[in-house]
């Protein structure tokens, strides 16, 4: 129960931007008189995003140095209140000021469960829970997808009231876990770990990894927030019906995640061959399609490769951590994953104005996405880069 009470907390990322994606076009109809609403309403989804990105190495040092497990109850506390607050508010400014503090909240929220994950587990054990934090995430999807759907057909505001389940969490949280100290989940020998702590934080490995992160976050998100317009340019009106065909296009993810718990041993430049690889394929494929049900299988073909990226990323990022900078570490790659989901609304509207407008946008992202596979593949003709490492060394811990 103390891993579950750490997986289950995830998903309120995931709740931030996709039980709102079927509700965005209504979002945008009921403002479309505000000026700029094309880029302003959907940042109503993704602001938290770059409240995580520009504060999750914050909450990284915070949990440092203050203590993991009290900071993440205030932080459910606070996700709760200001989760709910847009049902009751009207204005467009308030509603983006009250998605600040969604942020702040989760930036807390991703990085202190990530890191009491490390602190708790070790070796193959710490991998697991690692990864199932994703596919926590990605099942989710499947719900709020279908939950968003549903409720929007009593307006756009229902859908807000489940940021309150963050109070379940917390329960979960307080009875289930503990301040974590040095000694969880230290190695039986405690060798590596304390040679760990006297090591210099290792930027070099981090930066890169967090250059590869922004990337694929791009790519990542890109699906899970444009699905529901690309579906609306093809005739879909219903909020219902485009959460529940989106839902059924998302199971790529949790199968992506499976697959991963199958493959995740292999060279690292090789599973990201792979994974984008899939992503060019199923943005090549939206871009063309002109009918729902082509739109939909490229959807899950992306999906299928963002659900392997994800936990490659992650445990890639999180190996070898020792105790006192694996907070700080948590938060530069949380930090760095934000980034590209914030941006990537930006990107997409950005390539559909250089383009012919969402579909163009996804062949572009195809491209993108092709130029990554390019890399990874070169990386991987070279033999360089183990199962932890591709840039830099490896920091044993």
């Amino acid at each position: 129960m103390t891993g579950v009470s750490l997986l289950i907390p995830i998903t309120l990322s995931t709740m931030a931007i996709v039980l709102l994606a079927p509700i965005l076009p209504a979002l945008l109809q009921d403002y479309a008189a505000v000026p700029g609403h094309e880029y302003w309403v959907p940042m109503i989804l993704t602001v938290p995003a770059l409240c995580v990105a520009l504060l999750s190495p914050v909450a990284g040092v915070l949990g440092d140095r203050f203590g993991r497990r009290k900071l993440l109850l205030w932080a459910f506390v606070g996700y709760a209140i200001v989760g709910v607050a847009p049902v009751f508010l009207t204005d467009l400014v308030a509603i983006l000021i009250s998605r600040v503090g969604v942020g702040v909240a989760e930036a807390l929220i991703m990085v202190l469960t990530t890191t009491m994950i490390g602190d708790y587990f070790h070796g193959p054990a710490r991998d697991k829970w690692l990864a199932g934090q994703t596919a926590a995430a990605s099942l989710s999807a499947l719900v709020f997808f279908n939950l968003g759907g549903q409720l929007g057909r009593f307006g756009w505001r229902a859908p807000f009231w489940v940021y309150g389940s963050a109070l379940i969490m917390l329960a979960l949280v307080l009875l289930f876990t503990w301040e974590p100290t040095a000694a969880d989940g230290q190695e039986r020998s405690g060798e590596a770990e304390q040679a760990g702590e006297r090591a210099a934080f290792p930027w070099a490995r981090l930066l890169g990894i967090m250059a590869i992160t922004v990337y694929g976050s791009v790519l990542f998100y890109t699906v899970q927030i444009q699905a529901g317009r690309g579906l609306a340019g093809l005739g879909l009106r219903d909020p219902g019906q485009i959460g529940f065909l989106t839902s059924l296009a998302s199971i790529g993810v949790p199968l992506g995640t499976f697959l991963y718990s199958r493959v995740g041993h292999a060279q690292v430049a090789r599973l990201l061959l792979g994974e984008f690889a899939l992503l060019m394929l199923g943005f090549a494929l939206m871009s063309r399609a002109v009918t729902a049900t082509p739109f939909l299988i490229g959807c899950f073909i992306n999906q299928t490769g963002a659900g392997l990226l994800l936990p490659t990323l992650l445990v890639w990022a999180m190996d070898g951590l020792p105790f006192g900078i694996r907070a700080r570490a948590a938060g530069l790659w949380t930090g760095a994953f934000s980034i590209g989901q914030f941006l990537c609304p930006v990107v997409v509207t950005f390539a559909g104005e250089l383009t012919r407008g969402l579909t163009g946008a996804f062949g572009a992202l195809s491209v993108a996405a092709g130029l990554g596979a390019v890399a990874a593949l070169a990386v991987a003709l070279r033999g360089r880069g183990g199962r932890a490492h591709l840039v830099g060394a490896k920091m044993h811990g």
